[in-house]
This record gives structure tokens, sequence and C-alpha cells, in this order.
């Protein structure tokens, strides 16, 4: 069994096991509230400013950055300052590093390791 197929099968039981009775959101209806519109529309404005202080995400010739490191460094000033621009920032990197990163072993591969975050209540 892939671990996609392991995945579809985790959550299925568990919808398949709700109690009747237990309200089940549409498809749509998830995918208009589990996404934050505003935290998109910084991430776009910002990668359109980035255009034109270093290159174009289509462009092949565009230098590479230590994008891994400098998002590291915006996570901890954030933790330490709270300027939801670095939020944005590091966003946006994740996102170029996921396209252009040049990590000797950059793979997908989907998978439910049992690590999740942890309640702060």
């Amino acid at each position: 069994m892939t671990n996609t197929e392991y995945m579809r099968a985790r959550l299925t039981a568990v919808i398949h096991a709700d109690r009747p009775g237990t309200k089940r959101e549409s498809l749509e209806s998830l995918r208009s509230s589990e996404w934050s519109p505003e935290f998109e529309r910084l991430m776009r404005n910002r990668l359109l400013m980035g255009r034109f202080r270093y290159a174009g995400m289509a462009d092949s010739n565009r230098p590479q950055y230590n994008r891994i490191e400098s998002s590291i460094n915006r996570l901890r000033e954030y933790q330490d300052i709270g300027n939801l621009e670095l939020l944005v920032d590091v966003a946006n990197l994740c996102l170029l590093e996921f396209a252009h990163g040049n990590h000797p072993s950059k793979h997908f591969d989907a998978k439910d390791d049992g690590e999740h975050v942890e309640s702060v209540d």
C-alpha cells in the first residue's frame, strides 16, 4: 500500500466512523474556510515586488539563494518580535525553495509521520 493509499484509508475510516447526525462539511466549504485570503494576498504582493528585486520565478538564470537559512532566521525573528510580515516572507521563501530549490535530495514523499503540532491550551 502506498503512503497516499494508507492516508486515504485512515481519513476515510475517520469520516465514516462519525456518529450519525454529525455535521460534515462539503469540500467547497472546507476549501473556503481552511485558508487565509489575506495571507495569500500579502504573499502574492511580495512575490511581485521580489520579481523586480531578484528575478522572475520562471527565469532559468535566476541566482540561487540560501532560502532555508533565511527562512529559519526570519522565523526566529518572528518568535522574538511578532511581525507578521516575517511569516509571509517565510512562506514565500518556502514556495521558492519548493519550486527552485537545489537540495541534493529534493523530493516529495507524503506521509503521516505521527508528528503533529502541539496544543498550547
